[in-house]
């Protein structure tokens, strides 16, 4: 089990949670002190990423009309705040 320091693991989130998803364990130090303990995720832990069906490009510059409905944000926020 590998110990690693808050401020290292801060600076080195990424390549530290790699190493835990390879199956490495960390021990997490405060000071020397043990805090916490990072483990792998028994079973699947990767999530397949589908391409996107339509390239963001093509719906980047798309605008709605707007809502016109007969109460504007503003009222319903406060009208909803009024209640706490």
């Amino acid at each position: 089990m590998r110990r690693v320091g808050v401020a290292e693991l801060k600076d080195q989130l990424s390549r530290h949670l790699r190493a835990v998803e390879a199956g490495e364990e960390m021990l997490v130090t405060d000071h020397e002190r043990p805090i916490a303990r990072i483990i792998p995720v028994e079973g699947p832990a990767r999530v397949t990423i589908r391409p996107a069906r339509v390239p963001f490009a093509s719906v980047r510059d798309r605008r709605f009309r707007p809502a016109n409905w007969p109460v504007d944000a503003v009222t319903l926020l406060l009208e909803e705040r009024q209640g706490r």
